[in-house]
């Protein structure tokens, strides 16, 4: 045998070898590019089921929408049915009820608050509730503050140990120190007077404030502190110029908590209140007391009792949800 009768055939497997691994011929179809490396393409999606996808979501969020909205209205329901009470009069109130005024709109009338207005006791315990409530609520803000920030940056003696004695006064309620702070006020002269009544709701609000605003404090980064004492500023300044804006939103809510904490307690106000001249939930009792009937007068004397506290939510709505967010994201 010569040497090119030894040449392999390409089309003809050599003996041992699989059949199967023989290439095709060139002219039985488009060359065979071998095994791809690359991902499959994704099947296509049914045309259908994004449209489904998108009709179940939109019905979902309307559903919650109208849950929402039900949710509300039953909220709403009690201040409703005070205001539409402050705006009828006592006999149609005592012969029906408010919900008469849906569809008799013409029994509505503004008499209730001309005779609340004429009510000496009750706008002088206005007067008196927001001579309680404003300053109880700037002396916790500002002395909260200037505590927080002394927890969080400043280095002093003791530091922790103060700080966790502030957080387990959170847990002392406020019916243990009736009586002897009772006697303390009776002993200085603070018993009935309004001083009292906000030394006491600032006693109490101070420890809330200080952990609330502490926490808050320490989140700012080192930095930005150790940057402002770079360029000369002193602790004064860094609180009022750096801090303070930077938690403006903290402030903000814990203001909003305590004012509506000081506007609608009775328990301080009974105890530690002048009798003469009581904040605004003690008079209202007191109404209810001596004249059980004089819905003319309690109904809206307790409406606005209700909306000061409502006002001042919905005009600072903004900070307090800054806040709330600004603490969860943190």
């Amino acid at each position: 045998m010569s040497g090119t009768d030894a040449t392999p055939d390409p089309t003809v497997g050599s003996a041992g070898a699989d059949p199967h691994t023989r290439r095709p011929p060139a002219a039985a179809g488009p060359a065979y590019a071998g095994p791809s490396h690359s991902a499959p393409a994704p099947a296509p999606a049914p045309a259908g089921s994004s449209y489904a996808a998108r009709a179940s979501a939109r019905l979902a969020a309307g559903a919650l929408r109208v849950f929402l909205v039900v949710a509300a209205l039953f909220w709403l329901l009690p201040t409703l049915g005070l205001l539409l009470s402050s705006l009828v009069s006592p006999t149609d109130l005592n012969s029906g009820g408010w919900w008469q005024v849906l569809t008799a709109p013409s029994r509505l009338t503004a008499d209730n608050y001309a005779r609340l207005l004429a009510n000496d006791t009750i706008t002088g315990s206005l007067l008196t509730t927001f001579a309680i409530a404003v300053p109880a609520t700037l002396l916790v803000l500002a002395l909260g503050a200037l505590a927080g920030y002394a927890f969080a940056w400043l280095e002093f003696p003791g530091r922790d140990w103060l700080f966790l004695l502030v957080v387990a006064l959170l847990v002392v309620p406020v019916q243990v120190a009736l009586i002897p702070v009772s006697e303390l006020f009776g002993s200085i002269g603070l018993f009935e007077t309004t001083l009292g009544v906000v030394l006491f709701h600032t006693a109490f609000g101070l420890p809330f404030a200080v952990f609330l605003l502490r926490n808050f404090f320490a989140e700012i980064p080192r930095e930005l502190l150790e940057a402002a004492r770079l360029d000369g500023a002193g602790e004064l300044r860094l609180f009022t110029r750096v801090v303070l804006p930077l938690g403006a939103p903290a402030i903000a809510s814990l203001g909003i908590f305590q004012f509506l904490w000081v506007w609608n307690d009775m328990l301080v106000a009974l105890v530690f209140a002048d009798s003469a001249n009581p904040p605004v939930t003690v008079a209202l009792q007191q109404q209810v007391r001596q004249f059980g009937n004089n819905i003319d007068v309690l109904a809206p004397g307790a409406f606005l009792s209700m909306a000061v506290p409502l006002v001042v939510f919905f005009a600072f709505q903004r900070q307090f949800v800054s806040g709330v967010m600004a603490g969860a994201i943190k």
